[in-house]
């Protein structure tokens, strides 16, 4: 099973955090599951871009970017090459670390 290590936040995630998922789940979905309360405010339809997560390594073993992920992600915060919405982006079976930017665009 893949492992999604999570950068320090100070709301989401103070002390960082590793966990496991199996291939085929979104890294939105593993990090609720694991307690790491992200926000996400369409409940993962990608129709916003609260669960902006930037990919800092195993960005290419992620499932491909939609058109409409690609369009949403213009309005994200924070916004850099390897972005992408958790809630799109799926787990293969390489590990990957993620940043979860210091706001939202509801915290921005």
């Amino acid at each position: 099973m893949p492992v999604i290590k999570i950068l320090p936040h100070p709301e989401y995630c103070p002390n960082g955090a590793e966990v496991k998922a199996p291939p085929g789940t979104s890294i939105c979905e593993a990090l609720l599951d694991n307690g790491i309360e992200l926000e996400h405010a369409c409940e993962l339809s990608c129709a916003c871009t609260t669960c902006h997560v930037v990919v800092r390594e195993g960005f290419n073993s992620l499932g491909e970017m939609d058109e409409i992920e690609e369009d949403l992600l213009d309005r994200a915060w924070g916004l850099e090459p390897t972005s992408r919405l958790s809630c799109q982006a799926i787990l293969s079976q390489q590990d990957v670390t993620v940043e979860i930017p210091q706001y939202s665009i509801n915290h921005a």
